[in-house]
């Protein structure tokens, strides 16, 4: 098995597309990429922590690449708004990759620049490609949290 790490806007909704993908064994909503060490959801909404909401995705490269992984991550999403996605404002909603590798890193990189030159968006591509850090685990019950709650996903961005 291995890990994939992404932040791209509220948690809920980002799990909730990855847990769809098959080959993804488990998903974990929590917090990474800032200074506070063991973050509460409230301390991480007061745009104060340098963490980022994202999801810790475990998978099986037999069954799906990284590279398929990172397909769902700029589709979910809106890579070109920095610190927010839709209503959800600050640093804590930003689009970023942390890479567990450096074949992570040179491909999140090299999807990025396909990204950029495909003219899908009009504006420029913000996605941060980071190293992974820490990745502090959300409070249970932001644990699959559609999922609980009978909810489909709530990602409906669609590329401008």
């Amino acid at each position: 098995m291995k890990i994939a790490t992404f932040a791209a806007g509220c948690f809920w909704g980002v799990e909730a597309v990855f847990r769809q993908v098959e080959g993804v064994v488990d998903t974990t909503v929590g917090y990474t990429g800032g200074r506070t060490e063991h973050p509460t959801y409230e301390d991480v909404c007061s745009d104060a922590t340098g963490h980022a909401e994202a999801v810790e995705v475990v998978f099986d490269p037999a069954r799906v690449g990284y590279e398929q992984l990172l397909d769902v991550f700029w589709n979910c999403h809106d890579p070109t708004t920095e610190n927010r996605q839709g209503p959800d404002v600050g640093s804590q909603y930003r689009s970023a990759i942390f890479y567990h590798d450096d074949t992570q890193r040179e491909s999140a990189v090299a999807s990025k620049e396909r990204l950029s030159r495909s003219g899908l968006h009009r504006r420029p591509i913000v996605t941060q490609i980071v190293p992974a850090s820490t990745f502090y685990r959300a409070e249970e019950y932001h644990q699959r949290y559609f999922e609980k709650r009978g909810m489909s996903a709530s990602c409906h961005y669609r590329p401008r």
